[in-house]
């Protein structure tokens, strides 16, 4: 059961003295809707064929539409060595991740005492993951902490990424791969960590092909400290449900515990009055906060549509975003679909820019907390066609 929500995209600027802890956690209760009946106990198994769920309390609830929305997990445990998850991250000298709260005030800690002469990996896993530019948003804002310490100079840096380019979107990458190759930080693309060796501090990788498999080769790195980027997987329930699936049966999820889902309706193919939402959900899209705002305004219309006896007709369009910090000043407004860019100014956004810095600090953690969480954040894909407007004006002149 999650205790309240968490503004998950603050932890990468706290984690770097940018923002305050206190600033990104509320109770449940005081976002809540009114009429809104809470059970505070988490989901232990889901019974689509009748309707029902099964809390871990042992009671039973029915429902007439469900709409899933169990997140993400962080998967610690999947890396030799941290087989107690997050417990082993916060025990283990010189490791951190900024993925949960602990983590990060964790590496606040770690960045601030990193010895001169060190080597800082970060590392981004061959699993599934939230915020995908997390790892190396938080290599960024390490390797500015060293330059303004004084210890850059005769320190290491190095992100090592499981995939053959350290962002998933070319126009973005580029940009990317730039800002590294200016601040003289080391890229190790296709090495995925799978062993952690604490005592000695050395990280283990799986060197990997074009194709994200594994060559047969490993190679071990020493650190002075290390950030992990976690594998993820689907909910503990989801995971015990695709187990326990039968083959030939109505399939709520696939074989790994994703949801299955229309990719632009949301809508379960095999059981039509559930939805899913976020990060449990297996559409294509990143899974980002962002992508959550531009689904709600497809869950609503459709959800709404099925309990009026009407065909779901609204379509979720892929978007995500990620806001790349690469300093405490400047970001690149990534924003994207499975097809490329979907940018929404009227400007290169692969080019960082104080702008979006100012917007990623200042604009998007009250639009979370006063709109998203309300339902009247919905993306902005009508901000985006009123810009493409002007953008048209402009380059018909």
């Amino acid at each position: 059961m999650n205790s309240g929500p968490l503004l998950q995209p603050g932890l990468t600027l706290a984690a770097a003295g940018l923002m305050n802890f206190e600033q990104l956690h509320r109770d449940e209760s005081s976002v809540l809707p009114h009429g809104v009946n809470w059970f505070q106990n988490s989901v232990q198994r889901l019974l689509p064929e009748s309707n029902e769920l099964l809390l871990d309390n042992g009671q039973a609830i029915s429902y007439d539409f469900l709409v899933l929305a169990l997140g993400i997990e962080l998967r610690y445990d999947y890396i030799e060595g941290l087989s107690s998850g997050t417990e082993s991250v916060l025990i283990s000298p010189s490791i951190s991740s900024i993925y949960f709260p602990e983590g990060a005030k964790k590496t606040l800690e770690e960045l601030n005492k990193f010895p001169s002469g060190g080597v800082a990996l970060f590392t981004y896993p061959a699993y599934p993951i939230k915020c995908a530019g997390a790892p190396l948003k938080i290599c960024f804002l390490a390797e500015e902490i060293f330059r303004r310490r004084g210890i850059r100079s005769n320190s290491f840096v190095r992100f090592c990424t499981s995939n053959s380019r350290v962002f998933g979107v070319p126009k973005y990458a580029e940009s990317l791969e730039r800002v590294i190759k200016e601040r003289g930080i080391e890229p190790y693309l296709q090495h995925n960590l799978v062993k952690v060796d604490a005592e000695r501090r050395h990280a283990v990788f799986e060197v990997l092909n074009e194709k994200g498999k594994g060559t047969g080769e490993r190679r071990t790195l020493e650190y002075s400290f290390l950030h992990i980027g976690p594998p993820c997987s689907p909910a503990k329930a989801l995971i015990e449900h695709a187990q326990k699936q039968n083959a030939n049966a109505l399939q709520l999820t696939d074989p790994q515990g994703w949801v299955k889902v229309d990719p632009r309706t949301l809508q379960s193919p095999a059981f039509p009055n559930v939805f899913a939402i976020g990060d449990c959900a297996n559409t294509p899209n990143a899974k980002t906060a962002a992508a959550v705002s531009s689904q709600l305004k497809a869950l609503a219309k459709n959800l709404k549509n099925v309990m009026d006896n009407k065909a779901p007709i609204a379509e979720y369009d892929g978007y995500a975003s990620c806001p790349l910090v690469v300093d405490r000043r400047h970001v690149v407004l990534a924003e994207f679909s499975p097809n490329g860019p979907m940018e929404t100014f009227p400007y290169d956004q692969s080019r960082p820019t104080m702008f979006a810095y100012l917007m990623k600090r200042y604009v998007m953690p009250p639009l979370y907390w006063m709109f998203l969480l309300k339902g009247y954040w919905e993306g902005p894909a009508t901000l985006r066609k009123i810009f493409g407007i002007f953008a048209r004006k402009s380059n018909a002149k």
